[in-house]
């Protein structure tokens, strides 16, 4: 199954669990999200509460961020950068945004960085 076809509900949880397992909060994963997509809290809770799917979550964002572009970095073996189809290049950098805050480096920092 295409990863754009898969529910949000299914998919986010993932990327909070693996901040969690680290040390982080499932705030500073909303934070990160809310700065690349424009989604508040509130309306990413109430996305994992629908049946939207990954794809329809970022097609509709309310304001992809346009510093976006500057995060750089391998995710997955992949350069997010040299990503060409837009979709998948927006949910790599929320990967690596999620996988930043894994790593231990400070929500300010990631956020300033960009």
């Amino acid at each position: 199954m295409d990863v754009f076809e898969m529910k949000f509900s299914k998919v986010f949880p993932l990327l909070i669990a693996k901040a969690v397992r680290k040390g982080r909060t499932e705030g500073e994963v909303f934070a990160v999200t809310g700065w690349l997509t424009g989604y508040s809290e509130v309306e990413l809770r109430a996305l994992l509460d629908s049946d939207a799917t990954y794809g329809e979550f970022l097609e509709k964002a309310p304001c992809m961020n346009p510093e976006r572009f500057l995060v750089k970095g391998k995710i997955c073996g992949v350069r997010v950068e040299e990503i060409e189809e837009p979709r998948m290049r927006d949910l790599r950098i929320l990967d690596k945004l999620v996988d930043d805050l894994a790593k231990g480096k400070p929500i300010d920092k990631i956020l300033m960085k960009y």
